[in-house]
């Protein structure tokens, strides 16, 4: 006997509902798949056509085509709850596990593990016995890994560090003029070190190798300008990241690198060197007064350099060109005026899309709040 053809015909908002599970991403592999099978039979596609478009088995579709006539959307979708063993932990002892897990270990450990928590269930007689194994699954549902610590910079909560924010998010939102360039500013220390033996070159099978000893051989400053709204990026190598090499570098971005700008913005972070008055302990008055005259500070918050885009390009430059051992100046700066060259020449640059809207909307929490008015 031929088996019974199911026919799918979706309405429009079952059809929304679709695409929009689709399109959202991290959802289970066979949810998305369903997904797809019902949408294609709703075009009438045949079963051995979806088979060969979503690289699935004829029983799958056929299921879910029945699941879906003979039940609804929510049916044919997810599946039927299955028998097994009961649940270890009732809803009091989930919280139980929670709370433990979202405490301070216990006094010489520096962190929970799987067993810790297992045996502190028991000693709690939130459950008889109870394996590590358990836990790990019950914390999985929940997304905590208290064996995790992550090191993380977390603002100052205020109106000093809102109003430092809005006004670099105002200043990202200005359209590009080349009178008035955008210079985003940060400095990165990088060590030089040296091969003490030959490194092995790789070979099938087998990657490239290198000695665990290196040799030290000082470091180096890299100045780092970066102009998001023109894709361009300039980086100067000092020796040192003084006072006097911050007044260097600023003279240097007036006269050498933008000589054509009535006046440069310059986004950059609070550090104790990064201030005018550097410029008057390097040159005479009236030479820092005419560079200043050029320059329009803007200064990210305390604990908010992630606002300063150079942080994202410094990434970039660390990956692509600094994680490798560098042993001395002159190759240092053949590296970098390479990679210099090639970014400036791809005009990359870093598609900021954070406005003042979304920080008011995400970062509520840092927000003051004013007194009501009487």
């Amino acid at each position: 006997m031929p088996n019974k053809i199911y026919v799918v015909d979706l309405t429009e908002e079952e059809r929304g509902i679709l695409l929009e599970l689709i399109n959202q991403g991290h959802r289970p592999a066979r949810k998305v798949k369903r997904a797809h099978i019902l949408l294609l039979a709703d075009k009438g596609k045949a079963d051995k056509e979806i088979v060969e478009a979503l690289h699935t088995s004829v029983p799958t579709v056929q299921r879910t085509r029945r699941r879906f006539v003979e039940g609804n959307l929510d049916r044919a979708l997810n599946e039927d709850p299955r028998p097994g063993a009961s649940k270890k932990l009732d809803e009091k002892g989930e919280a139980v596990l929670e709370m433990l897990a979202r405490s301070q270990p216990p006094t010489g450990q520096k962190r929970w593990t799987l067993q810790l928590l297992a045996d502190r269930l028991v000693e709690l007689k939130a459950v008889d016995t109870i394996s590590y194994e358990t836990v790990r699954q019950e914390l999985k549902k929940s997304g905590l890994k208290p064996w995790l610590k992550k090191k993380w910079v977390i603002p100052t909560v205020g109106a000093e560090f809102v109003w430092r924010m809005e006004d670099l998010l105002d200043v990202y939102a200005r359209p590009y003029d080349p009178k008035r360039p955008q210079v985003c500013f940060d400095e990165q220390l990088v060590q030089l070190i040296a091969e003490k033996r030959k490194p092995l070159p790789a070979k099938a099978g087998q990657p490239e190798r290198f000695d665990y000893e290196y040799k030290r051989n000082g470091t180096r400053n890299l100045f780092v300008f970066f102009q998001p709204l023109a894709g361009r990026r300039h980086v100067v190598i000092t020796e040192r990241r003084t006072k006097l090499d911050y007044a260097e570098v600023m003279r240097c971005l007036v006269d050498e690198i933008l000589p054509e700008a009535e006046t440069i913005v310059v986004i950059q972070d609070n550090l104790n060197t990064h201030t005018p008055a550097a410029l008057y302990e390097a040159f005479a008055p009236a030479e820092a007064k005419r560079i200043l005259d050029r320059l329009e500070f803007h200064y990210t918050p305390e604990h908010g350099s992630w606002l300063n885009m150079v942080e994202i390009e410094l990434s970039v430059l660390s990956e692509q060109c600094l994680d490798d051992r560098i042993p001395d100046e002159e190759t240092l700066r053949r590296e970098v005026q390479a990679w210099e060259a090639r970014r400036n020449e791809r005009r990359a640059t870093v598609n900021w899309r954070f406005r003042t809207a979304d920080a008011r909307v995400k970062l509520q929490r840092l927000y003051p709040n004013p007194p009501e008015s009487s």
